[in-house]
């Protein structure tokens, strides 16, 4: 008894030390406005092509086959750019950026066909060798030609040097799974509010994945949740539904409210997994894989109908949670899991 009271002193102090820590790491990320205003005024901004800092350059986009389009100033700077509309051929990336993805090439053309919209502008300065070089643009610029556009639209900077500087500016968070799960929810709950009939099959390409959907609902009600460990389950029985948006977030937000609940079992789990000497950082990869019921499914060439029900296989889920037996891991298990991670 003495020994059980003592566990849980223990487990409630890590937790305590735990929110501290998120209390102490929410102060430290928040961000500190200037107090100072900087950059151009409004009217400042707005030249026109006839500027002598952009003749140059006017006259080398005409040449290259292009047309002008407008220009201003760069509002921190004050530097005057070009928006030009240039022949796809008549860019290049830079010669030192990274190794082109064909399969992100190909997912990005997909995408901007079924957006059909070509939105974001390449940035642009003039090659070494003449021409034109992008250099932060050779996916856009590579999809592109998958798509088969004859013109792409540029912002053409006289500073060649940006060449060399624009990879500083490649600082941009990228999307993990909890960022794009939380988007995909909040475009939904927008969607669903303008187009209260509109069916949730109806957005597949807007959201992507039926998986980020529920995600998004997990996430909103708890950040720091392990999205990665549930995704492989959610990925072979989440599907998008034929229904209204309204009902299947109603369906959704009860999925979600059961995927956390199997999730405060799983932390249980692992506590008494660590309590037994497992400090494994795969742990609870691990422990999720066994208890996920379609683990072992493999679909067949076409097959798109997924083994059963997403309830159906929350439920046996949450079963095995509660039967799952500490005694029954072997390290050995846990250096398999490893290995498959690091592999």
């Amino acid at each position: 008894m003495a020994a059980r009271k003592s566990t849980r002193k223990k487990t409630a102090s890590k937790k305590s030390a735990r929110r501290k820590a998120t209390r102490k790491s929410t102060a430290r990320k928040r961000l500190t406005p200037s107090k100072e205003d900087r950059g151009l005024e409004a009217a400042d901004v707005r030249i026109g092509l006839d500027d002598p800092a952009l003749a140059p350059l006017v006259a080398e986009v005409e040449n290259a086959g292009g047309a002008p389009i407008g220009a201003y100033r760069e509002p921190l700077s004050g530097r005057a750019l070009l928006l030009a509309s240039l022949p796809r051929g008549a860019v290049e990336p830079t010669p030192f950026q990274r190794d082109l993805s064909p399969t992100h090439t190909k997912r990005l053309a997909q995408k901007i066909e079924e957006s059909g919209s070509f939105l974001d502008p390449l940035i642009v300065v003039r090659g070494a060798q003449g021409g034109f070089w992008t250099p932060n643009g050779r996916h856009r610029l590579a999809a592109s030609k998958v798509l088969g556009l004859r013109q792409i639209t540029c912002l053409v900077s006289p500073d060649e040097d940006l060449a060399f500087r624009i990879l500083a500016l490649n600082t941009e968070k990228a999307h993990n799974l909890k960022d794009r799960s939380l988007e995909v929810i909040r475009m939904a709950r927008a969607l669903a509010e303008r187009s209260p009939r509109a069916k949730e099959s109806a957005f597949t390409s807007e959201f992507e994945a039926p998986e980020l959907l529920t995600l998004g609902l997990v996430y909103e009600q708890q950040g720091r949740f392990a999205g990665g460990a549930y995704s492989p389950f959610l990925k072979k029985l989440d599907r998008f539904r034929d229904k209204t948006l309204r009902a299947t977030l109603r369906e959704r937000e009860g999925q979600a409210a059961r995927l956390l609940e199997i999730d405060a079992r799983v932390k249980e789990i692992i506590e008494g997994l660590k309590e037994r000497g497992f400090k494994s950082p795969y742990v609870r990869n691990y422990v999720v894989a066994r208890i996920n019921p379609v683990r072992f499914h493999r679909a067949k060439k076409g097959e798109t109908e997924p083994p059963m029900t997403l309830a159906a296989g929350l439920t046996r889920m949450a079963a095995s949670a509660r039967k799952f037996d500490l005694a029954s891991v072997r390290e050995r298990d846990l250096a398999l899991v490893a290995a498959v991670a690091s592999d």
